[in-house]
């Protein structure tokens, strides 16, 4: 894993938005039931949480990302390096590479969260800034425009509205025309008075018709303006103007006063709206609440808390596709590992002639009960009432199984025989059984620990095993014994057994974690020589090793049946093919070991 990375110069950032910046760094993704944990690019930026396959694939866009607005950062309970990360109902599960990258993460998760989450106050400036910008570009708000497009009775008086300013525009144009006309004739009239009292003194007399005259000093009478002189140069009908706008302004008074009564309708509908999304709101807000808290009481589905059980949620498919990857990834890894491991033995410390005295011979006589069985029982033939189907045949490989349930866990027994060239029944029993030479073809096993020595041929182990989600951990806790089985025929080839059966310990009784699995396994191998042209030394090429390999698992809690019989069947044939490589590989060049 990586610390956190920046992406901005400081240059480029304004102190009092440092925040913002974009932060990045590797951390562990739960991807989902198949893929399990995967390495992720993980960016910060404002109040948004992204992540990426990995950071050389930035340009490509990102594979998901959350608002932090609203988020709820739980650090695990029991798990010091993970924190999840939920938005409603999407669950980001996350794990650091140690406790304290974790909090520097959550850390700063929660400081995007406060500094630029929606309701701060740089949020607010910005946003509010923004929402004026778009208020004072449109010139009307979403709101309004919203309430005139479907309100068609407002339109329509607003449509009337718009024709009455026009008339109104017209009319004003016209009496001011009629206004400027008169105001030039009566300056005429004054000009004409000023001339006709310098030269005599006389008044001007009206006729019946309305006409003006005015006597000059040759006693003639001579017309000077009418009424209908101007109404007939002008063409303006000044009553019938003067009453068309004041129905005009009736007109648009009389609108003005229908659309106030409109918008006061609207507004009163708006407001009702108004209350019953805000009452939606509340009971919505209400219910999500209730859902996040019954939530937080149960499992996530898909998520890595999801266990085992009669009662999964998880379809038999899936869980055995789940399994499956997961024993797929153990594979690949172990390959590598065993790429870089070198062969050079290792010494266990097992005190070789010390022997506990605590409950010694009651495990002993055990053993010889469970030794006598195998050979008794495990090298029948497969044939007659036993009921054996074979599963798998590989070369000289071949493996049965018998289908046994029990209060519906699956007990089936398994048998497998094999044949190995080139090893002896002694080597492949010896690297079975010696604890030195275990992590070295042993892929399932994550850790083990001699627990009491009874004798230099037994001992008793505690194996923890790899978990395999999604099903549960399991530890299982036995006696491992060797022994060279001796003949009543001279003719009977050399046998050696390996019998590992579990056994109860006071000093690792059950625990929480794992479930305890129960098993009975044997291994019995017999030596078969071929003997070599005259006088010539036995070799390798020689010799032949048969093997049969006897299994009786309780796994300890329920899994799907058909799961456990698919991994069964997959899984057996790899473990002995893989077992015999490593003898056959690490005997080589040695001397025989009979």
């Amino acid at each position: 894993m990586s610390d956190f990375s920046s992406s901005g110069s400081d240059e480029d950032l304004d102190p009092e938005l440092e925040i913002l910046d974009e932060l990045g760094g590797t951390l562990s993704k739960w991807t989902n039931y198949i893929h399990g944990w995967q390495d992720r690019w993980i960016v910060l930026k404002g109040n948004t949480l992204s992540y990426y396959r990995s950071a050389d694939e930035k340009e490509y866009g990102c594979r998901g990302s959350i608002c932090l607005s609203k988020a709820v950062i739980t650090p695990h309970e029991f798990d010091e390096c993970r924190f999840d990360i939920s938005v409603n109902d999407s669950i980001w599960y996350l794990r650091a590479e140690h406790p304290l990258l974790r909090q520097q993460w959550i850390d700063t998760v929660e400081l995007h969260k406060a500094e630029s989450g929606y309701g701060s106050e740089s949020s607010l400036r910005r946003h509010g800034s923004l929402l004026s910008l778009t208020s004072a570009a449109s010139g009307l708000s979403t709101t309004s425009a919203s309430s005139f497009k479907k309100g068609y009775s407002l339109q329509e008086k607003l449509a009337e509205m718009e024709t009455f300013r026009d008339i109104l525009c017209r009319q004003v144009d016209t009496l001011q025309k009629y206004f400027d006309n008169c105001a030039d004739i009566d300056s005429k009239d004054d000009l004409h008075r000023d001339k006709a009292s310098d030269d005599e003194e006389d008044f001007p007399t009206s006729r019946p018709n309305g006409d003006y005259l005015l006597n000059n000093n040759n006693s003639s009478k001579e017309k000077l303006f009418s009424v209908d002189s101007l109404k007939g140069s002008l063409g303006i009908d000044f009553k019938g103007e003067a009453i068309t706008f004041k129905a005009t302004t009736a007109g648009i008074l009389s609108t003005l006063s229908h659309c106030i009564d409109i918008l006061v309708k609207r507004e009163e509908s708006w407001q009702r709206r108004l209350d019953k999304e805000i009452e939606r709101r509340r009971r919505a807000e209400d219910a999500y609440k209730a859902a996040l808290t019954e939530l937080k009481k149960k499992p996530h589905y898909g998520g890595p808390d999801y266990e085992e059980g009669p009662n999964s949620l998880i379809n038999e498919e899936e869980f055995f596709d789940a399994v499956e990857a997961a024993l797929d990834k153990h594979d690949q890894i172990e390959e590598q590992s065993q790429a870089e491991r070198s062969w050079a033995s290792r010494q266990i410390s097992l005190p070789p002639d010390t022997y506990s005295s605590v409950s010694t011979q009651k495990y002993l006589t055990k053993v010889e009960e469970m030794v006598q069985s195998h050979m008794t029982y495990s090298l029948q033939d497969v044939g007659g009432d036993a009921n054996w189907e074979l599963v798998v045949e590989e070369g000289d490989m071949k493996v049965y199984r018998r289908e046994v349930e029990e209060n519906g866990i699956v007990l089936d027994p398994l048998k497998a025989t094999h044949a190995v060239k080139g090893v002896t029944g002694h080597e492949v029993c010896h690297y079975f059984w010696d604890t030195a030479f275990r992590n070295d073809w042993e892929t399932t096993v994550e850790s083990f620990q001699v627990v009491e020595t009874l004798s230099d041929k037994a001992v008793i182990i505690h194996q923890t095993h790899k978990r395999v989600w999604p099903a549960s951990q399991r530890d299982v806790l036995y006696v491992s014994v060797i022994r060279k089985i001796l003949s009543t025929n001279e003719n009977d080839p050399d046998t050696w057994l390996v019998c590992n059966f579990s056994v109860d310990h006071d000093s690792y009784p059950p625990s929480a974690r794992c479930i305890r699995a129960k098993i009975n396994v044997a291994m019995i191998c017999q030596t078969l020589i071929s003997p070599p042209e005259g006088d010539k030394e036995i070799t390798r090429d020689n010799i032949r090793c048969k093997i049969t390999y006897v299994a009786n698992v309780n796994p300890g809690g329920w899994a799907p049946a058909s799961v456990l019989r698919a991994i069964a069947k997959r899984e057996y044939p790899k473990f002995l093919k893989r077992f015999t490589s490593y003898v056959q590989e690490k005997s080589s060049g040695e001397a025989i070991l009979f």
